[in-house]
């Protein structure tokens, strides 16, 4: 049965449900901006609705109309715009989720979902002047995802069981974790992030790399950005390929390892110092990198997001 859309102050669901037992549940992460014309923007939105409607059917949940949910989310921001913190860095978060709410506790598709969309305002993810690069615990024994799985969805499932590995990364001072896959190691998303490598490669190129949408990795709608940006600019080789941590300690041994950093919603492009691999610390010289690579990234973003620079990524929530 269809309802019409509604604002609601609070939202609450009977414990027996789905979601409640056998954890139907999907969201997706946005962020909504000011832009220098004083306009609220969402970035890139038609693609995390396409990602939900993906993870969505994978999910066994009830499908709903892209179009109709972005005019829901575009209304809704327009309303709670003056949540939007005014000053750069600072946004609107904004967090659509679907969750299974067929009265059973049995282990069976939901015929009835419930769509909602929450939002809050949130700081920059670095302090103003800080520049800091975040160190890494790269340890094979714990796997986010593999192959079949639904590693490449945005399911509340592939979050919890990370939160216990992020806690050994915190015991030992480090302050994400790299997660690889399988016996060669390699190297698939940091933290909840895309992971980028910017080396030298063996032949001589310059090259920028990401691990492939092989179904383990999460498909990033910042990852997209730059690497269309990337391919814009058509500086270096891109490349969407396997890397293995052999290739990181040989790259760094050589001198051939210029910058790794994360990507993300949260953090748009976040910098790498440290990856600590089998007993080893192994430093990364993003900072001090004279390419500047995952700073040019981040620039371009921010830019784009609060209306610097026009770019059809940004799209007016006061428009159809």
């Amino acid at each position: 049965m269809k309802r019409d859309p509604k604002l609601n102050p609070k939202l609450s669901v009977s414990s027996i449900r789905h979601v409640c037992g056998d954890h139907f549940d999907l969201f997706e992460g946005l962020k909504a901006f000011r832009s220098k014309s004083g306009k609220a923007v969402l970035f890139r939105p038609e693609m995390n609705i396409k990602r939900m409607l993906l993870t969505a059917e994978r999910a066994s949940l009830p499908l709903f109309d892209a179009d109709e949910l972005l005019k829901c989310m575009k209304k809704l921001v327009a309303i709670d715009q003056h949540w939007i913190p005014e000053k750069e860095g600072c946004s609107l978060y904004v967090r659509p989720t679907l969750i299974g709410i067929e009265p059973s506790l049995g282990i069976a598709s939901s015929k009835k979902a419930l769509l909602f969309i929450i939002t809050g305002p949130v700081g920059a993810y670095f302090s103003s002047g800080q520049e800091k690069a975040v160190s890494l615990l790269a340890d094979p024994k714990h796997v986010r995802a593999w192959p079949g799985g639904v590693g490449n969805k945005k399911m509340g499932c592939n979050y919890a069981p990370t939160i216990h590995i992020q806690q050994i990364a915190e015991r030992e001072n480090l302050q994400q974790v790299l997660w690889l896959y399988g016996e060669n190691h390699q190297l698939t998303e940091v933290g909840s992030m895309n992971i980028f490598v910017l080396l030298v490669n063996a032949a001589g190129d310059l090259e920028l790399v990401t691990p492939p949408l092989d179904g383990t990795i999460l498909p990033g709608i910042t990852r997209q950005s730059l690497l269309d940006l990337a391919r814009e600019w058509d500086e270096f080789k891109v490349s969407e390929r396997p890397m293995t941590m052999k290739e990181v300690i040989q790259a760094k041994a050589e001198g051939r390892l210029l910058e790794i950093f994360g990507s993300g919603t949260a953090c748009i492009v976040c910098p790498v110092g440290l990856i600590s691999y089998m007993g080893e610390s192994i430093s990364i010289p993003t900072l001090e990198s004279k390419k500047g690579l995952y700073r040019r990234f981040l620039s371009r973003l921010l830019d784009i997001q609060y209306g610097k620079v026009p770019s059809k990524w940004a799209v007016p929530v006061d428009e159809p």
